[in-house]
């Protein structure tokens, strides 16, 4: 599809016009601000282990049909987040795995996020574990710099929790560096232009925000794999925006992005849905009865959280692991269980004889039963200019919104498209509304794919204070660990030998493959919508 879209392209003059786009782009970044994204360190690992403390120094993942984290001992082995457990217990075959306790993280996040409130009242926590803070009000308050409010803060997560965090000092959103000393460290990015894109240079895409494996897959199959990448290939990709999202991506190549840090808003939720995991059932009506329990937890969430809405997804994962979703849409609101059911088993009656160890319902078309009038509605706030008004609100809602898009000034960074098409994947994940739509086998929302860490640090020990000089930068490892082994991929068998990120790569690229090769073809051919698959010769979604 490359050769094609190129062939006869005079690719300098292309060059030339994405030169002045980036130029255009540039005049838009804005360094006033001090943004820090804190993260805890394998934060549902390290609770159990204040609750076991026997588990300390163990491989252990929590979870059961699918790990929600691992401790960095188990990490060693490439054990991760997201993992089935089968290919856990292959890689690391003394792994132990522990039971999900929600109502235990739910009260250490809550523990946490007050502290991180006392920097930043209108902080934006990304899930239970991590958020974003903008500290520059505060500094000034208190006549302190960036790295000894950061450092004070950890110090008190530590004192009040035992808990450690990672924070990155950076000018906005997009540039995600707590990773760069994990655990238990800091990193501090020099506010200049120059130190930043270098800093982006060698930055793995799959760290961008919001680029998952699916996109990942795809920019690699153009050349695509750092950011810096960006840059070389950005005439090809201007030919190819419809399918990549130059602006977005010329964004990305230069870390330019919102500073502005807010909570969540209410009407910004987009869906809500429950799902459960369990063992593999080819019962029909074993299934339908989890589908009932599905149904009923929508219901009793909709209810509580007052929201109604018209279409509804059915979602389903074989034994295979392969995942399927069917949807309908309804010309009146819907949110009591019986017609949740209803509608989910009349989606799921035509795909039988079926093996299943997943089914969920997710509602979409949503309408706020607790909206007043006149309510500003789909704020996008990844990408939107820091002269937007901030909610003082301080309570964090557990939503899992897409960013929609709102008309501002044409300073306004939201005049962009930026953003890649299918910029929020759909991943086996994203059924989870929030805690209390997941039963204790679930993956929640709020967890991602973190890469290979190095060995944990014992959450008993001091905060460990690592913060790198403003007039030097360290470029970004791609991998914790390089040292090479030699194993077998525990979904295709091939032998491989590499280091744990490549090791991991290739069961990305194992796991997701079907999904990639769906998505290349429906490029090649031009088409943006994905027809309904079948399970005969079919299609995932």
């Amino acid at each position: 599809m490359r050769d094609e879209v190129t062939k006869g392209v005079d690719m300098q003059k292309v060059e030339s016009s994405v030169d002045s786009l980036l130029q255009e782009v540039e005049q838009r970044r804005d360094l006033s601000q001090t943004i820090v994204h804190v993260d805890m360190d394998a934060f549902y690992a390290n609770v159990e282990l204040l609750h076991n403390p026997e588990l300390r120094g163990k491989p252990f993942g929590v979870g059961h049909g699918v790990l929600t984290t691992a401790s960095y001992e188990a990490r060693r082995y490439g054990v991760r987040s997201g993992m089935p457990g089968f290919i856990a217990k292959k890689l690391c075959p003394e792994l132990i795995l522990v039971k999900i306790n929600f109502t235990r993280y739910n009260e250490m996040s809550r523990k946490v996020m007050d502290i991180f409130e006392r920097y930043d009242p209108n902080m934006c926590a990304a899930g239970c574990d991590e958020g974003y803070l903008n500290i520059t009000s505060y500094c000034k308050e208190h006549d302190i710099t960036s790295d000894d409010c950061v450092q004070e803060m950890r110090k008190e997560v530590f004192k009040e929790t035992n808990l450690t965090v990672s924070a990155g000092i950076a000018p906005n959103k997009l540039i995600v560096c707590p990773y760069q000393n994990k655990p238990n460290g800091q990193f501090h990015l020099p506010f200049d232009s120059q130190e930043i894109v270098a800093f982006m240079h060698d930055l793995s895409i799959r760290k961008v925000p919001g680029i998952g494996r699916v996109n990942e897959r795809l920019l690699e199959s153009v050349g695509i794999k750092t950011c810096g990448d960006i840059y070389t290939h950005r005439a090809m990709l201007s030919l190819m925006d419809k399918h990549f999202g130059l602006r977005f991506l010329l964004c990305t190549h230069l870390g330019i992005a919102s500073n502005n840090v807010q909570p969540h808003q209410r009407e910004e939720r987009k869906s809500i849905g429950a799902e459960r995991t369990f063992d593999p059932l080819d019962d029909k009506e074993r299934i339908f009865q989890k589908l009932q329990e599905v149904a009923q937890e929508l219901e009793d969430d909709m209810n509580s959280d007052g929201w109604t809405g018209r279409t509804i997804t059915l979602k389903f994962k074989l034994d295979t692991y392969q995942v399927f979703t069917r949807a309908r849409s309804s010309d009146r609101w819907i949110m009591k269980k019986e017609e949740l059911f209803k509608i989910g088993k009349e989606l799921l009656l035509p795909e039988f004889p079926l093996k299943l160890r997943l089914i969920g319902l997710r509602v979409t078309k949503l309408k706020d039963l607790r909206a007043v009038s006149d309510t500003t509605v789909g704020i996008k706030r990844f990408f939107e200019s820091v002269g937007s008004d901030q909610s003082t609100s301080n309570k964090r809602l557990k939503t899992d919104s897409d960013d929609a898009r709102s008309p501002d000034s044409l300073k306004d960074q939201d005049q962009w498209d930026d953003e890649m098409p299918g910029y929020h994947e759909l991943d086996d994940t994203d059924m989870n509304a929030n805690e209390g739509d997941v039963d204790e086998n679930v993956e929640p929302l709020f967890r991602s794919w973190r890469p290979v860490s190095e060995p944990a640090r014992s959450s008993q020990e001091p905060v460990r204070i690592s913060i790198k000089p403003r007039s030097t930068i360290a470029r970004p490892s791609l991998s914790s660990s390089t040292a090479t082994l030699s194993q077998d991929c525990p979904v295709c068998g091939k032998s491989l030998t590499t280091d744990n990120k490549g090791f991991n790569d290739h069961i990305d690229f194992c796991l997701s493959r079907d999904i990639i090769s769906q998505v290349q073809a429906e490029a090649s051919i031009g088409t943006s919508s994905i027809p309904k698959p079948k399970l005969n010769g079919k299609r995932k979604r």
